[in-house]
């Protein structure tokens, strides 16, 4: 089955509207309304936490009209409290991905959904998230699939073996973060680098082409050059996104939207290429619309 819009963007904006670019992955934070959770995977440091009001400053100073915000584990784990908060404040600007507790209350599916929620994340290589081997993991998915969600999976290394029967049963189109993280020391060939270029050829599932630092050796990024040609050619341009990962969580060095973006040049160096990316792709894949401007 093809990967399936989850629904179409207006044909025309009645007013004047700038060009849409999606950052397709981010966190943001709200501790004076949120504070950390139990459930968390991970703490984050004060310099890694984002609210929303900064990241808008961040997209705007960059040319972005619109995000897609990631519950993050680190910090909040199952309480998507700060995310449906923000949908809230910026309707239309932000859509979100959950991060979803097996056993919740299928109006609380509902209402996240109604709130802007349009996917949920498995972290395949955390103990802390919700596992898509454990007891409950059907329903979600099941869930999920009934509000026309996708299944967005953070993994790195091998890992995604063993999560793909799973995934691929489940009917849900797939979304995979970060390249998928390969080990860039171990080759095209290492087995969970094959097995996502093979998930691309099928056509069904979306890879961000985000997040870079997190498996390359440092900027500007060459040595992900090949990876991301890969993917680019299994996944085709119809089927691959962008996403900064801000604010960085566990970043090895300095990181910047600028300087991630200089490789997304240097890997599509067509304007045109990037702007399918960019805009036309998340606007396809996850119905964002235009921001119109009277």
């Amino acid at each position: 089955m093809p990967f399936q819009p989850l629904s179409s963007p207006p044909r025309h904006a009645p007013f004047s509207a700038q060009p849409m670019r999606v950052d397709c992955h981010a966190h943001v934070y709200d501790l004076k309304h949120h504070p950390f959770h139990g459930t968390r995977g991970f703490d984050a440091l004060a310099c890694e936490v984002g609210t929303a009001d900064q990241f808008a400053c961040v997209l705007a100073a960059h040319g972005f009209t619109h995000g897609l915000l990631i519950n993050p584990l680190g910090g909040y784990g199952t309480d998507n409290g700060a995310l449906m908060r923000t949908l809230a404040r910026f309707p239309g600007k932000f859509k979100g991905v959950a991060v979803v507790a097996h056993g919740t209350p299928e109006q609380e599916f509902t209402r996240m959904a109604e709130g802007g929620v349009i996917g949920l994340r498995f972290n395949l290589n955390f103990p802390s998230s919700p596992a898509l081997t454990a007891p409950g993991a059907e329903r979600t998915l099941r869930l999920a699939r009934e509000h026309g969600w996708f299944a967005q999976v953070h993994y790195e290394g091998d890992t995604i073996l063993e999560a793909l029967p799973i995934l691929q049963r489940s009917g849900l189109p797939i979304v995979v973060d970060h390249c998928g993280r390969p080990d860039l020391k171990a080759g095209l060939d290492q087995p969970g680098f094959k097995a996502l270029l093979e998930l691309g050829r099928g056509g069904q599932a979306v890879v961000k082409l985000a997040s870079v630092f997190r498996f390359s050796e440092g900027f500007p990024y060459e040595d992900a050059d090949p990876y991301v040609a890969a993917l680019v050619d299994a996944f085709t341009l119809d089927r691959c996104i962008w996403g900064s990962d801000w604010p960085y969580l566990h970043a090895k060095e300095r990181i910047d939207h600028a300087t991630l973006l200089a490789a997304l040049r240097r890997w599509l160096p067509s304007e045109a290429d990037r702007e399918k990316v960019l805009g036309d792709n998340p606007a396809r894949l996850f119905g964002f619309a235009p921001l119109v401007t009277g």
